[in-house]
Formats: C-alpha cells, structure tokens, sequence
C-alpha cells in the first residue's frame, strides 16, 4: 500500500487496521474511551506546533489528529452508527447552516457580528433538536472534559448570557481580593483543605476577570509559562557561569537574579 492525499487512502488502512485476524493487534482492541485521551493529546500538540511557529510540525500534527476522526469514525462504522462520509456530510452542513452571511443573505460584516450569528443559530439548532426529558439550564452543554480553564471561561460566558455577571472589571478584581482573604483565612485555621478549596474559587475569579478584560485564560497562562522557562532558564545560565545551581545560593541571590532576568527583557 502506497501513501496518498486522497482521504480515501487513510479511510482504507484504518479499515486494514481494523480488520480481524489480519489487522494490527493494539487498533483492533481500542473503543471510543480508550482513544479519547489520545484524541485530546494530538488537540494539544497541534497547539504546541501553532506556538512554536513551526509548520512542518503542524503539518505531521494535522495528520495525526486527522487520524482521530478517522479512527472513531472507523469504530462507529462497524457498530453501524454512522460513517466518515456522514462525519464530512455532518459538518459541511453545520458550516453552511451557521455561515448565512457568506452562503446566504444575513447580515455579518463583522466579527462580532458573526460571532452573535453563530451563538443564534447554535440556540436555534439545540431547540430544535428532540427534546429531553428533563429541561436544560442555561449551563447545559458543556464538556465536563474540556481543560478546566477552558470550562470556567464557557461557563462563566453562558451564565452572563442570562444576565449573571459583572458590568465592571472592578468588580470582579474585589472578588479576587475577597478570595484571597479567605485563603487567607483558612491558612491562618491552618486548614489546607479549605484553603485549597478556596484557591480554586479564586482562580474561577481570575478567569471571570481575563473575561472582562478580553483576554483568553488559557492563552495568557500559556504565555506566562514561557516567560517563566525564559526567566529561569536566565538564572541558570547566570549561575553556571559561576559554576553554580540554583540550590547553591539563598532565595534572596535567585531573586536579585530573577529581577534580573526581567530587566533584560
């Protein structure tokens, strides 16, 4: 079997992977669950491709997230759910659907524009889906596996469509303060087990305030992280000129070199 950039190629060796008997052993005892993780990892690393500006990664790392679709698409085929042909069919659909302002007559000349569309159009759809038994709330809908950032952020912009939630930034940066008081708090009852519990609600508050302000919480921790690893990797270098580690010196020594380390940004 030879490489090719027809879909149909990849559709066929996982079919090959998949077979019984002649198929590969570890494809052929893999569900739904068990490539769920897998699925998330490659999300991850066409990401981490993204970030490190390197394209030809990203071209390997579309492939291999590509091949998720294709694998779980695979696995419902033989349960008779549904297809790859139906995943294409499903989206381009949905893409049509949700587009109005470039495939049909609606209005979106700006993004946010497009964006209030696209937030219709989805209600539309899940109301007119069949209805459940039981009702939804306003948070329903929601991954619980999505990264936690990424879930307080969703939620917190669901909530505020039905008008709970801040008018002020302010307001929110008092909820901070008011966490932290009360991490404070419980440090000072020298109960770690509210305090850790504390710290999450006051992380829920800094999402809530990287909101109001426009800013992606994910991707400003994200950035953080590398200004960090830049910063540190600084004092290391700054040490083993001197042939030392950061566990030879004082606190007070990897500070003045952290302060440093910001000063030649």
């Amino acid at each position: 079997m030879k490489p090719s950039s027809d879909i149909a190629r990849l559709i066929e060796i996982m079919a090959a992977l998949r077979t019984p008997v002649t198929g590969c052993p570890w494809d052929l005892e893999q569900n739904f669950t068990t490539i769920a993780p897998y699925t998330i990892e490659e999300a991850y690393e066409v990401t981490d491709a993204i970030a490190r500006d390197d394209l030809d990664d990203l071209k390997d790392e579309l492939g291999d997230l590509l091949l998720q679709v294709v694998f779980h698409a695979r696995m419902a085929q033989e349960l008779g759910a549904f297809e790859f042909g139906d995943v294409v069919t499903a989206i381009t659909s949905k893409m049509i659907r949700r587009h109005p302002h470039v495939f049909g007559d609606a209005d979106g000349h700006t993004p946010k524009m497009v964006k209030d569309l696209w937030e219709t159009i989805k209600a539309q759809e899940k109301a007119e889906r069949k209805a459940k038994p039981a009702a939804e709330g306003a948070l329903a809908g929601i991954p619980v596996t999505l990264p936690a950032l990424t879930r307080a952020l969703k939620l917190q912009q669901k909530a505020s469509r039905v008008g709970f939630d801040w008018n002020d930034p302010r307001a929110v940066l008092a909820k901070i303060r008011e966490e932290a008081d009360e991490i404070e708090a419980a440090l000072d009852e020298k109960d770690n087990a509210q305090a850790g519990a504390e710290v999450g609600d006051l992380m829920f508050a800094v999402v809530n305030l990287a909101r109001h302000v426009d800013a992606d919480p994910e991707a400003v921790l994200r950035a953080t992280n590398t200004k960090f690893e830049r910063r540190f990797a600084f004092i290391e270098a700054a040490l083993a000129a001197d042939n030392k580690k950061p566990q030879d010196v004082s606190l007070a020594e990897l500070d003045a070199l952290w302060d440093a380390a910001k000063a030649a940004e």
